[in-house]
């Protein structure tokens, strides 16, 4: 379900639509990106507080458009593999160490959630210059025909959003390089000009595609209950009320259940060779 912003929805139906979620669901995970217009973040935050519910979580995400849907998706998945809402909540935290998001564009002098050097923006008024940018999980920045961003090395598929761009870089050398084993398109989020700073864009974002493995991600990692509102969760942050895990110094950490698995230890497991 997707949330509407105030200039949308007034703020009974939004309460009405939010309680009826509650009452079917038991507990509601909202992701909303960073760039949400504060006026829609604080309705958020007003539907919560009205509802006086601590079954609903906000999480607020860093991800550019694209890789936010990828990881709508795969959080509503993981809502069907038995875990706990607790659970569910901290993986927002987890999966996007897996979600390789950017976009091909032909402009970097209005971006400004990704780190653009000086050189770059100067670059960016030649005509005809294009740039590959990967902001998640880490920032870089290359020019198109110069260089390659670094792809993940866990087995992954492609989604690829056109927008006004004429560049094949993303299918052509983008994939080959990152030996994904499928390319496929979906229409360009609304947001995703605004984020990117440019209509003239072609966004993509590499992910796990199986969700047995993301299944498997999750379930090997070390679980504990929140000490402050005793939610189940993974990591060291619980996903409901954002509280960090006591300190060991403290002498409050439970024992160890499953030893939480580190990204490097899933790519190394899941890497393939490219078939050409």
């Amino acid at each position: 379900m997707l949330l509407q912003s105030p200039a949308a929805q007034p703020l009974d139906s939004a309460l009405a639509e939010m309680h009826v979620l509650l009452e079917h669901h038991g507990h509601v995970i909202a992701v909303y990106p960073a760039s949400i217009a504060p006026a829609h973040e604080q309705r958020l935050h007003m539907v919560r507080s009205v509802l006086e519910s601590d079954r609903i979580v906000l999480i607020k995400s860093q991800l550019p458009p694209l890789g936010m849907a990828v990881l709508a998706l795969q959080l509503r998945q993981l809502t069907l593999c038995g875990f706990s809402p607790g659970v569910v909540a901290s993986a927002a935290r987890l999966l996007p160490h897996y979600i390789y998001a950017g976009a091909a564009v032909n402009s970097v002098t209005r971006l400004d959630r990704v780190p653009v050097s000086l050189k770059s923006h100067a670059k960016s008024w030649l005509p005809g210059t294009q740039f590959g940018v990967l902001a998640n999980p880490e920032p870089q920045l290359v020019k198109l025909g110069t260089e390659q961003l670094k792809g993940p090395d866990f087995t992954s598929h492609l989604l690829v959003a056109k927008g006004q761009l004429h560049t094949d870089w993303v299918t052509a050398a983008l994939a080959p390089a990152w030996q994904v084993q499928a390319v496929s398109e979906t229409p360009l989020p609304a947001d995703s000009s605004n984020w990117w700073g440019t209509g003239k864009l072609i966004e993509f974002a590499a992910y796990l595609p199986d969700i047995n493995t993301i299944y498997q991600l999750v379930a090997s990692a070390w679980r504990t209950q929140c000490h402050w509102c005793g939610m189940e969760l993974i990591g060291d942050r619980c996903g409901f009320c954002n509280s960090p895990l006591p300190s060991a110094s403290a002498g409050q950490v439970p024992a160890q259940e499953n030893q939480t698995r580190d990204p490097g230890v899933l790519s190394q497991g899941t890497r393939t060779r490219h078939r050409g």
